[in-house]
Protein backbone atom coordinates (compact mmCIF):
# COMPACT_ATOMS: atom_id res chain seq x y z
CA UNK A 1 0.00 0.00 0.00
CA UNK A 2 2.90 2.20 -0.26
CA UNK A 3 4.91 3.90 -2.98
CA UNK A 4 8.58 3.46 -3.10
CA UNK A 5 11.50 5.77 -3.32
CA UNK A 6 9.80 8.49 -1.33
CA UNK A 7 11.73 11.19 -0.26
CA UNK A 8 11.25 12.62 3.21
CA UNK A 9 11.94 16.24 4.44
CA UNK A 10 11.01 18.24 7.29
CA UNK A 11 11.09 22.27 6.59
CA UNK A 12 13.04 24.93 9.11
CA UNK A 13 11.15 27.27 10.66
CA UNK A 14 13.32 29.72 9.51
CA UNK A 15 16.19 30.83 7.17
CA UNK A 16 19.18 31.53 8.46
CA UNK A 17 20.47 34.59 7.32
CA UNK A 18 24.20 36.20 7.31
CA UNK A 19 25.87 39.60 7.08
CA UNK A 20 27.06 40.50 3.87
CA UNK A 21 30.46 40.78 2.66
CA UNK A 22 30.48 44.41 1.11
CA UNK A 23 28.89 45.76 4.75
CA UNK A 24 31.14 48.46 5.91
CA UNK A 25 32.46 48.79 8.83
CA UNK A 26 30.31 52.97 8.93
CA UNK A 27 27.40 50.37 8.24
CA UNK A 28 28.05 48.19 10.92
CA UNK A 29 28.34 50.86 13.67
CA UNK A 30 25.03 52.36 12.81
CA UNK A 31 23.62 48.86 12.91
CA UNK A 32 24.59 48.21 16.70
CA UNK A 33 24.05 51.60 17.55
CA UNK A 34 20.07 50.98 16.07
CA UNK A 35 20.36 47.56 17.88
CA UNK A 36 21.09 48.52 21.48
CA UNK A 37 17.92 51.75 20.81
CA UNK A 38 15.78 48.68 19.68
CA UNK A 39 16.67 46.45 22.39
CA UNK A 40 16.16 49.23 24.65
CA UNK A 41 12.84 50.23 23.42
CA UNK A 42 12.07 46.18 23.81
CA UNK A 43 12.79 46.49 27.46
CA UNK A 44 10.83 49.24 28.44
CA UNK A 45 7.95 47.94 25.90
CA UNK A 46 7.99 44.77 28.09
CA UNK A 47 8.00 46.86 31.43
CA UNK A 48 5.23 48.55 30.15
CA UNK A 49 2.97 45.30 29.05
CA UNK A 50 3.75 44.03 33.19
CA UNK A 51 1.09 46.50 33.66
CA UNK A 52 -1.06 47.41 30.80
CA UNK A 53 -0.84 43.44 29.48
CA UNK A 54 0.55 42.05 26.36
CA UNK A 55 0.57 44.02 23.23
CA UNK A 56 -0.51 43.06 19.62
CA UNK A 57 1.87 42.40 16.78
CA UNK A 58 0.66 43.03 13.38
CA UNK A 59 3.57 39.65 12.54
CA UNK A 60 2.08 36.91 11.02
CA UNK A 61 2.08 33.60 14.36
CA UNK A 62 5.11 31.27 13.35
CA UNK A 63 3.21 27.56 12.19
CA UNK A 64 4.33 24.59 13.51
CA UNK A 65 4.67 21.52 10.73
CA UNK A 66 3.11 19.06 10.93
CA UNK A 67 4.23 15.64 8.78
CA UNK A 68 1.28 13.38 7.52
CA UNK A 69 2.04 10.41 5.66
CA UNK A 70 -0.63 8.31 3.83
CA UNK A 71 -0.57 4.60 4.88
CA UNK A 72 -1.36 3.54 0.75
CA UNK A 73 1.73 4.98 -0.86
CA UNK A 74 -0.29 7.59 -2.64
CA UNK A 75 -1.48 10.88 -1.94
CA UNK A 76 -3.69 10.38 -5.50
CA UNK A 77 -7.08 8.84 -3.64
CA UNK A 78 -10.44 10.66 -2.64
CA UNK A 79 -9.88 9.11 0.66
CA UNK A 80 -8.00 11.49 2.62
CA UNK A 81 -10.78 14.48 1.78
CA UNK A 82 -10.62 15.80 4.91
CA UNK A 83 -6.83 17.22 4.80
CA UNK A 84 -7.28 18.59 1.02
CA UNK A 85 -10.42 20.46 2.84
CA UNK A 86 -8.53 21.59 6.11
CA UNK A 87 -5.81 22.89 3.87
CA UNK A 88 -7.79 24.61 1.50
CA UNK A 89 -10.00 25.88 3.85
CA UNK A 90 -7.17 27.42 5.84
CA UNK A 91 -8.40 25.25 9.32
CA UNK A 92 -4.82 23.99 9.76
CA UNK A 93 -3.36 27.08 9.34
CA UNK A 94 -5.80 29.00 11.62
CA UNK A 95 -4.49 26.22 14.42
CA UNK A 96 -1.52 27.35 13.72
CA UNK A 97 -0.34 24.31 11.63
CA UNK A 98 1.56 23.86 8.74
CA UNK A 99 0.87 20.19 7.39
CA UNK A 100 2.59 18.45 4.89
CA UNK A 101 1.69 15.32 3.32
CA UNK A 102 3.47 13.06 1.77
CA UNK A 103 2.88 9.50 0.12
CA UNK A 104 5.16 7.02 2.08
CA UNK A 105 7.13 4.11 0.79
CA UNK A 106 6.20 0.16 0.31
CA UNK A 107 6.81 -1.10 3.50
CA UNK A 108 3.95 -2.05 5.16
CA UNK A 109 4.62 -1.03 8.52
CA UNK A 110 5.69 2.17 7.37
CA UNK A 111 3.36 4.07 8.86
CA UNK A 112 4.26 3.08 12.54
CA UNK A 113 7.82 2.92 11.99
CA UNK A 114 8.30 6.39 10.94
CA UNK A 115 6.38 8.23 13.32
CA UNK A 116 7.93 6.40 16.25
CA UNK A 117 11.79 7.60 14.27
CA UNK A 118 10.47 11.18 13.74
CA UNK A 119 10.78 10.86 10.18
CA UNK A 120 7.04 11.95 10.10
CA UNK A 121 4.68 13.42 12.97
CA UNK A 122 1.37 11.53 11.93
CA UNK A 123 0.41 8.50 9.76
CA UNK A 124 -2.43 5.98 9.45
CA UNK A 125 -1.64 2.26 10.04
CA UNK A 126 -4.52 -0.05 10.28
CA UNK A 127 -5.27 -1.76 13.80
CA UNK A 128 -3.66 -5.20 13.10
CA UNK A 129 -0.44 -3.06 11.97
CA UNK A 130 -0.91 -0.91 15.21
CA UNK A 131 -0.60 -3.54 17.03
CA UNK A 132 2.02 -6.02 15.89
CA UNK A 133 4.00 -2.51 16.05
CA UNK A 134 3.18 -1.67 19.01
CA UNK A 135 3.73 -5.31 20.51
CA UNK A 136 7.22 -4.87 18.91
CA UNK A 137 8.42 -2.00 20.55
CA UNK A 138 7.25 0.60 18.45
CA UNK A 139 6.24 3.49 20.77
CA UNK A 140 3.12 4.72 19.13
CA UNK A 141 -0.81 5.20 19.52
CA UNK A 142 -3.95 5.76 18.09
CA UNK A 143 -4.74 9.04 19.07
CA UNK A 144 -7.85 9.75 16.41
CA UNK A 145 -9.90 6.60 14.91
CA UNK A 146 -10.84 7.88 11.72
CA UNK A 147 -12.87 5.04 11.14
CA UNK A 148 -14.47 3.24 14.68
CA UNK A 149 -15.99 0.19 12.47
CA UNK A 150 -14.66 -1.76 10.06
CA UNK A 151 -13.39 -0.27 6.86
CA UNK A 152 -12.14 -3.35 5.19
CA UNK A 153 -13.40 -5.68 2.12
CA UNK A 154 -13.18 -8.75 -0.02
CA UNK A 155 -13.03 -8.85 -3.76
CA UNK A 156 -13.75 -11.68 -5.09
CA UNK A 157 -13.69 -12.32 -8.95
CA UNK A 158 -16.43 -11.65 -10.68
CA UNK A 159 -19.35 -14.63 -10.79
CA UNK A 160 -17.24 -16.05 -7.55
CA UNK A 161 -19.49 -18.49 -5.37
CA UNK A 162 -17.67 -17.03 -2.36
CA UNK A 163 -20.21 -14.79 -0.75
CA UNK A 164 -19.09 -14.83 3.21
CA UNK A 165 -15.58 -14.21 5.05
CA UNK A 166 -16.69 -17.47 6.67
CA UNK A 167 -16.55 -19.55 3.50
CA UNK A 168 -12.40 -18.18 3.25
CA UNK A 169 -11.42 -21.56 4.70
CA UNK A 170 -8.20 -23.26 2.27
CA UNK A 171 -8.78 -20.04 0.09
CA UNK A 172 -5.88 -18.13 -1.36
CA UNK A 173 -6.29 -14.15 -0.71
CA UNK A 174 -4.19 -11.86 -3.08
CA UNK A 175 -2.69 -8.81 -1.29
CA UNK A 176 -0.34 -5.74 -2.09
CA UNK A 177 1.55 -6.46 0.78
CA UNK A 178 2.57 -9.38 2.81
CA UNK A 179 1.98 -7.08 6.17
CA UNK A 180 -1.66 -7.01 5.16
CA UNK A 181 -1.71 -10.42 6.31
CA UNK A 182 -2.16 -8.54 10.04
CA UNK A 183 -5.25 -6.97 8.71
CA UNK A 184 -7.03 -10.09 7.14
CA UNK A 185 -6.41 -12.63 10.61
CA UNK A 186 -8.11 -10.92 12.91
CA UNK A 187 -11.00 -10.42 10.44
CA UNK A 188 -10.42 -14.47 9.35
CA UNK A 189 -10.88 -15.22 13.50
CA UNK A 190 -14.11 -12.89 13.68
CA UNK A 191 -15.52 -15.38 11.01
CA UNK A 192 -14.64 -18.15 12.38
CA UNK A 193 -12.02 -19.06 9.81
CA UNK A 194 -8.84 -20.29 11.07
CA UNK A 195 -5.76 -17.89 9.06
CA UNK A 196 -3.68 -20.91 8.83
CA UNK A 197 -5.76 -22.73 6.30
CA UNK A 198 -5.64 -19.87 3.88
CA UNK A 199 -2.72 -18.68 1.58
CA UNK A 200 -1.77 -15.23 1.09
CA UNK A 201 -0.13 -14.44 -1.91
CA UNK A 202 1.93 -11.22 -2.62
CA UNK A 203 0.94 -10.05 -5.79
CA UNK A 204 2.09 -6.50 -5.07
CA UNK A 205 1.12 -2.95 -5.25
CA UNK A 206 -1.08 -1.80 -7.05
CA UNK A 207 -1.22 -5.28 -9.53
CA UNK A 208 -2.84 -7.29 -6.71
CA UNK A 209 -6.10 -5.81 -8.06
CA UNK A 210 -5.93 -6.96 -11.19
CA UNK A 211 -4.71 -10.38 -9.70
CA UNK A 212 -8.19 -10.65 -7.98
CA UNK A 213 -9.82 -9.92 -10.97
CA UNK A 214 -8.10 -12.35 -13.30
CA UNK A 215 -8.83 -15.33 -11.00
CA UNK A 216 -5.05 -15.79 -9.53
CA UNK A 217 -6.73 -15.86 -6.21
CA UNK A 218 -9.74 -16.47 -4.67
CA UNK A 219 -10.20 -13.03 -3.20
CA UNK A 220 -8.31 -10.33 -2.31
CA UNK A 221 -8.34 -7.73 0.61
CA UNK A 222 -9.70 -4.40 -0.40
CA UNK A 223 -11.38 -1.49 1.58
CA UNK A 224 -14.14 1.54 1.42
CA UNK A 225 -13.86 4.16 -1.24
CA UNK A 226 -12.17 1.01 -3.94
CA UNK A 227 -15.59 0.22 -4.82
CA UNK A 228 -16.36 3.19 -7.42
CA UNK A 229 -12.77 3.46 -8.17
CA UNK A 230 -11.92 0.42 -9.53
CA UNK A 231 -15.34 -0.07 -11.89
CA UNK A 232 -14.64 2.79 -12.86
CA UNK A 233 -11.03 2.00 -14.07
CA UNK A 234 -12.40 -1.70 -15.38
CA UNK A 235 -11.58 -4.04 -12.52
CA UNK A 236 -14.44 -5.93 -12.74
CA UNK A 237 -15.02 -7.95 -9.63
CA UNK A 238 -17.59 -9.06 -7.15
CA UNK A 239 -17.83 -7.97 -3.23
CA UNK A 240 -17.93 -9.05 0.19
CA UNK A 241 -18.54 -6.08 2.28
CA UNK A 242 -16.57 -6.46 5.73
CA UNK A 243 -18.71 -4.31 7.43
CA UNK A 244 -22.25 -6.51 6.88
CA UNK A 245 -20.30 -8.52 9.21
CA UNK A 246 -17.36 -7.27 10.85
CA UNK A 247 -17.57 -5.22 14.76
CA UNK A 248 -14.17 -4.92 14.49
CA UNK A 249 -12.68 -0.96 14.41
CA UNK A 250 -10.24 0.35 11.69
CA UNK A 251 -7.78 2.89 11.00
CA UNK A 252 -6.74 5.77 12.99
CA UNK A 253 -4.61 8.87 13.10
CA UNK A 254 -1.10 7.24 15.13
CA UNK A 255 1.10 9.72 16.80
CA UNK A 256 4.32 9.11 18.96
CA UNK A 257 3.09 7.70 22.04
CA UNK A 258 5.58 10.02 24.47
CA UNK A 259 3.35 13.37 22.55
CA UNK A 260 0.77 12.88 24.75
CA UNK A 261 2.93 12.85 27.92
CA UNK A 262 3.26 16.51 27.89
CA UNK A 263 1.41 19.63 28.00
CA UNK A 264 3.14 20.92 25.01
CA UNK A 265 2.78 17.24 22.40
CA UNK A 266 -1.04 17.35 23.95
CA UNK A 267 -2.00 21.31 22.65
CA UNK A 268 -0.30 20.31 18.82
CA UNK A 269 -1.97 17.29 18.45
CA UNK A 270 -5.34 18.08 19.80
CA UNK A 271 -4.82 20.94 17.15
CA UNK A 272 -4.16 19.35 14.43
CA UNK A 273 -6.88 16.84 15.24
CA UNK A 274 -9.45 19.77 15.35
CA UNK A 275 -8.11 21.23 12.16
CA UNK A 276 -8.92 17.30 10.62
CA UNK A 277 -12.29 17.16 12.44
CA UNK A 278 -13.19 20.91 10.93
CA UNK A 279 -12.65 19.31 7.22
CA UNK A 280 -14.56 16.28 7.71
CA UNK A 281 -17.42 18.71 9.16
CA UNK A 282 -17.23 20.88 6.40
CA UNK A 283 -17.41 17.60 4.14
CA UNK A 284 -20.55 16.17 6.25
CA UNK A 285 -22.37 19.20 5.28
CA UNK A 286 -21.59 19.60 1.68
CA UNK A 287 -20.10 16.21 0.32
CA UNK A 288 -19.94 18.01 -2.95
CA UNK A 289 -17.64 20.95 -1.80
CA UNK A 290 -15.04 18.57 -0.09
CA UNK A 291 -14.97 16.33 -3.28
CA UNK A 292 -14.61 19.54 -5.38
CA UNK A 293 -11.29 20.49 -3.20
CA UNK A 294 -9.67 16.87 -3.25
CA UNK A 295 -10.46 16.63 -6.95
CA UNK A 296 -8.83 19.74 -7.93
CA UNK A 297 -5.94 19.59 -5.30
CA UNK A 298 -4.69 15.83 -6.54
CA UNK A 299 -4.66 16.26 -10.51
CA UNK A 300 -4.20 13.13 -11.19
CA UNK A 301 -7.11 11.76 -9.81
CA UNK A 302 -8.89 13.07 -13.16
CA UNK A 303 -7.43 11.11 -15.25
CA UNK A 304 -9.18 7.47 -13.75
CA UNK A 305 -11.99 9.06 -12.28
CA UNK A 306 -14.73 11.32 -13.66
CA UNK A 307 -16.06 13.72 -10.98
CA UNK A 308 -19.12 11.34 -10.09
CA UNK A 309 -16.71 8.54 -9.07
CA UNK A 310 -14.64 10.82 -7.17
CA UNK A 311 -17.87 11.77 -4.87
CA UNK A 312 -18.78 8.32 -4.75
CA UNK A 313 -15.31 6.78 -3.29
CA UNK A 314 -15.61 9.39 -1.17
CA UNK A 315 -18.41 8.99 0.30
CA UNK A 316 -18.03 5.14 0.90
CA UNK A 317 -14.81 6.00 3.23
CA UNK A 318 -17.02 9.15 4.46
CA UNK A 319 -20.03 6.90 5.62
CA UNK A 320 -17.25 5.16 8.09
CA UNK A 321 -15.95 8.32 9.13
CA UNK A 322 -18.93 9.62 10.14
CA UNK A 323 -20.01 6.69 12.93
CA UNK A 324 -19.03 8.30 16.38
CA UNK A 325 -19.83 11.72 14.66
CA UNK A 326 -23.53 10.19 14.33
CA UNK A 327 -23.64 8.50 17.31
CA UNK A 328 -23.02 11.83 19.34
CA UNK A 329 -19.21 10.75 20.23
CA UNK A 330 -17.86 13.44 18.08
CA UNK A 331 -15.15 12.77 15.16
CA UNK A 332 -12.27 10.10 16.02
CA UNK A 333 -14.03 8.22 18.91
CA UNK A 334 -11.98 5.47 20.00
CA UNK A 335 -14.96 2.68 20.99
CA UNK A 336 -13.54 0.89 24.32
CA UNK A 337 -15.71 -2.07 24.09
CA UNK A 338 -14.98 -2.73 19.90
CA UNK A 339 -11.05 -2.37 21.00
CA UNK A 340 -11.43 -4.42 24.02
CA UNK A 341 -12.40 -7.22 21.92
CA UNK A 342 -10.15 -6.78 19.18
CA UNK A 343 -6.91 -6.57 21.56
CA UNK A 344 -8.44 -9.95 22.67
CA UNK A 345 -8.82 -11.85 19.22
CA UNK A 346 -5.23 -10.51 18.06
CA UNK A 347 -4.19 -11.94 21.52
CA UNK A 348 -5.64 -14.95 21.16
CA UNK A 349 -4.40 -15.87 17.86
CA UNK A 350 -0.60 -14.96 18.83
CA UNK A 351 -0.66 -11.81 16.65
CA UNK A 352 0.75 -10.10 19.94
CA UNK A 353 2.74 -11.97 22.28
CA UNK A 354 0.81 -11.17 24.62
CA UNK A 355 -2.89 -9.02 25.62
CA UNK A 356 -2.00 -5.04 24.90
CA UNK A 357 -3.92 -2.84 27.08
CA UNK A 358 -5.88 -0.18 25.47
CA UNK A 359 -3.99 2.53 27.67
CA UNK A 360 -0.52 1.06 24.92
CA UNK A 361 -2.52 1.57 21.78
CA UNK A 362 -5.16 4.06 21.70
CA UNK A 363 -6.37 7.31 23.53
CA UNK A 364 -9.58 9.41 23.45
CA UNK A 365 -7.63 12.27 25.25
CA UNK A 366 -7.68 14.62 22.27
CA UNK A 367 -11.14 14.17 21.26
CA UNK A 368 -13.25 16.29 23.19
CA UNK A 369 -10.69 19.43 22.17
CA UNK A 370 -10.70 17.79 19.01
CA UNK A 371 -14.26 18.38 18.60
CA UNK A 372 -14.24 22.46 20.17
CA UNK A 373 -14.70 24.30 17.62
CA UNK A 374 -17.45 26.57 16.03
CA UNK A 375 -19.59 24.01 14.22
CA UNK A 376 -22.38 26.81 12.89
CA UNK A 377 -19.28 28.79 11.14
CA UNK A 378 -17.75 25.29 9.67
CA UNK A 379 -21.27 24.32 8.27
CA UNK A 380 -21.75 28.49 7.01
CA UNK A 381 -18.20 28.04 5.60
CA UNK A 382 -19.50 24.95 3.48
CA UNK A 383 -22.45 25.98 2.35
CA UNK A 384 -21.62 29.06 0.84
CA UNK A 385 -18.78 26.96 -1.69
CA UNK A 386 -19.22 27.57 -4.70
CA UNK A 387 -19.40 24.55 -6.56
CA UNK A 388 -18.39 24.21 -10.25
CA UNK A 389 -21.03 23.56 -12.72
CA UNK A 390 -19.91 19.89 -13.08
CA UNK A 391 -19.80 19.37 -9.41
CA UNK A 392 -23.14 20.51 -8.93
CA UNK A 393 -24.30 18.17 -11.32
CA UNK A 394 -23.17 15.56 -9.50
CA UNK A 395 -25.48 13.06 -7.15
CA UNK A 396 -24.52 12.14 -3.59
CA UNK A 397 -25.95 8.66 -2.99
Amino acid sequence: MYKKNCVLFRTRNADTKEASPLTTETERGRDMKNRKLWLAGVSALAALSLVVGPTVSNAAPKLQTITWMSPRGSLDVMDDYMLHVAVNRGYFKAQGINVKLIAGPSDGTAATKFVAQKQVDVSYPSPGILLSSIAAGVPVVSAFNMIPGQVFNFAVPKGSALKKISEFTGKKICVGSPAWAAIINPMLVEAGVDPKSVEIIDAGWPTWSQAIASGKCDAGLAWDGLIAQWAATGINVDWIIGKETSKQPSNGYDIRASELKTAAGKDLYTRFMRAVAMGMEFAKENPRAAAQITYNALPALGATLSPQIAVDSMREEQVGHMISRVDGKGWGYHYPAAWSDYLKVVADMGQTPRLLSPAETYSNALIAGANKFDHAAVAKDAKAFKLSPVFAKVSVK
